[in-house]
C-alpha cells in the first residue's frame, strides 16, 4: 500500500506528513525546514516569539529549502498576540496558517485576504465542521494521546472517524502517532495524512537543546498537568511538574500577558522558555503519550524514511 498523496490547497507533499508546531522555540527554522526538505510539511511555532523573529525564521526556512517545499506557521488562538502573530506569517508569504487552543472567525476572514490557508486544530466533529463553514482548508484531529494542551479525554482513533464523516476537507490525524504503523492505522481509518511532533523533538535538526531531548529518551510515561490556561497539558515528569501537581501556586517574576486567559497559578511562558534553555527539571516539557517508545535521536530523513518503509511492512488492521 503506497502512501497517499496529501492536497492541501496548493500544497502537494512527497509525504501526507506534518510536523507539529512546538513552542516555545522547540520548532523553529531548523526542523520545519528539515522536515520540508524531508518530503514532509515543516511548521514554525510562533508561540513566544515576537513578530520579527518569526519573519526571521520564515526567512531561514525559505534559504534552507531554497524555496522548495512547504512552510507554515503555527499560531495559538489563546495568546494575546494571536492576530498580530498570524498577519506577521502571512506578510512573509508563508504556505498556511494552522491554529489551535481556539477558533477565531477573523483568523479565516484574514486567510481569504490574504489568499493564505487556513487549518484548524479540532478535538471534536463539531469543531470539525465549524472549521469547515468558516473556511479552513483542512482540519487537524488531535486525541488525547497528545502533548501539550489538550481538547478532548478521548483516544485519537475515537474521534477520528467521526470527524472523517462530518466534513469534505482533509483531516489529518494527530495524537500518539509515532511510527509507520501508526500512519497507517490512520490512513485506513479515513485520515489524509498525519501530524507529528514528539518523534521530531528527538531529531538532531529540532531546535531544542540536546538537553531537552535527552529528558524524552530518559522518560518512560507523561504526566497531565493543569494548564494556566483551564486546560490539561501532557507533559514529561519532572521537579516542575511535582511543584504544581497539588494546584500549588508558583511565584511569578515578571508577567507579561502573553494569555487572554489565564489563572496565574504559574507563568507558563517561564516554564517553557526554561526547558529550552537547559533546566529540563525546573521547566517544562510538553510531550506525546508515547514518548516512552523513542529510544533514539536521528536525523529528520532518517525517521521519515523509518517511518515509510514501516508503513510499506505493515499489516492491515
Amino acid at each position: 500500500m503506497k502512501l497517499p498523496e496529501l492536497k492541501i490547497a496548493h500544497m502537494r507533499p512527497k509525504l501526507p506528513i506534518l510536523q507539529g508546531g512546538m513552542g516555545v522555540r522547540v520548532s523553529l527554522s531548523n526542523l520545519a525546514s528539515a522536515v520540508s526538505n524531508a518530503g514532509g510539511i515543516g511548521i514554525i511555532s510562533g508561540t513566544g516569539i515576537s513578530a520579527d523573529e518569526l519573519k526571521s525564521h520564515i526567512r531561514k526556512a525559505r534559504e534552507k529549502t531554497k524555496g522548495a517545499g512547504y512552510i507554515g506557521v503555527n499560531v495559538l488562538y489563546a495568546m494575546t498576540d494571536f492576530a498580530e502573530t498570524m498577519k506577521a506569517a502571512m506578510e512573509e508569504k508563508v504556505d498556511f496558517i494552522i491554529s489551535g487552543a481556539g477558533i477565531s472567525r477573523d483568523m479565516y476572514n484574514w486567510g481569504k485576504q490574504s489568499n493564505t490557508p487556513v487549518v484548524s486544530i479540532v478535538s471534536s466533529a463539531k469543531l470539525a465542521k465549524m472549521s469547515q463553514r468558516l473556511g479552513a482548508a483542512a482540519v487537524v484531529v488531535e486525541g488525547t494521546e497528545a502533548g501539550g494542551h489538550l481538547g478532548t479525554d478521548r483516544p485519537l482513533f475515537d474521534v477520528l472517524p467521526e470527524v472523517v464523516k462530518a466534513v469534505d476537507i482533509p483531516v489529518i490525524a494527530a495524537g500518539g502517532i509515532i511510527d509507520g504503523k501508526d500512519v497507517r492505522r490512520a490512513i485506513e481509518a479515513g485520515a489524509s495524512g498525519v501530524q507529528m511532533g514528539t518523534r521530531f523533538v528527538a531529531s538532531e535538526e529540532c531546535d531544542a537543546p540536546l538537553s531537552f531531548k535527552e529528558k524524552y529518551l530518559k522518560s518512560k510515561d507523561t504526566v497531565l498537568i493543569d494548564s494556566v490556561v483551564g486546560l490539561k497539558g501532557r507533559a514529561v515528569p519532572n521537579n516542575f511538574t511535582e511543584k504544581i501537581s497539588n494546584q500549588q501556586r508558583l511565584k511569578i517574576d515578571k508577567c507579561v500577558s502573553c494569555l487572554k486567559k489565564c489563572s496565574h497559578r504559574f507563568c507558563i511562558y517561564d516554564s517553557l522558555l526554561k526547558s529550552v534553555g537547559g533546566d529540563s527539571e525546573e521547566g517544562l516539557i510538553f510531550s506525546g503519550a508515547r514518548v516512552g517508545e523513542i529510544k533514539d535521536i536521528l536525523p529528520v530523513e532518517k525517521i521519515l524514511n523509518n517511518i515509510q518503509k514501516e508503513y510499506y511492512q505493515a499489516q492491515t488492521v
